[in-house]
């Protein structure tokens, strides 16, 4: 119990700092308001999608555990950290600022993860294959 007083306290104390921090800034307001949008956008966009997918992998049978539910998670944090790249407007004044090919490199990291994903439930459904008939021998 007094470990979660600790950490509730270093919660408050870090909570505090970013306010006191948030106030020194010349206008608070708009940083107020992106930090509001960000909770916007994660309860009436984030939260909605999740809770479809988990109620569609529900419904087909599946069970994500393991791996399969990792890979979900780090492909979903992933997009959201891709995503201001990503829907940048074209054709920006400064070329050098984002030089990169955000959009083909956030599909080479999709696909990488689905690759491992797929590659580890291989290995382990052959694993369980021998390992069944190793046990009828």
């Amino acid at each position: 119990m007094n470990f979660r007083y600790v950490m509730g306290g270093c919660g408050l104390s870090c909570a505090a700092w970013g306010g006191w921090l948030l106030l020194q800034q010349p206008e608070p307001w708009r940083i107020a308001v992106w930090l509001g949008g960000a909770v916007v956008a994660h309860d009436g966009f984030v939260v909605p999608v999740v809770m479809a997918i988990a109620a569609l992998v529900a419904v087909a049978g599946l069970r994500l555990h393991g791996v399969p539910r990792a890979a979900l998670i780090v492909a979903g944090s992933l997009t959201a950290i891709a995503l201001p790249p990503l829907l940048r407007p074209r054709g920006v004044a400064n070329p050098t600022v984002l030089p990169l090919d955000y959009l083909r490199n956030w599909l080479l990291a999709l696909a990488a993860i689905a690759l491992f994903t797929l590659a580890h439930a291989g290995v382990r459904a052959v694993a369980r294959r021998v390992g069944r008939e190793g046990r009828r021998a």
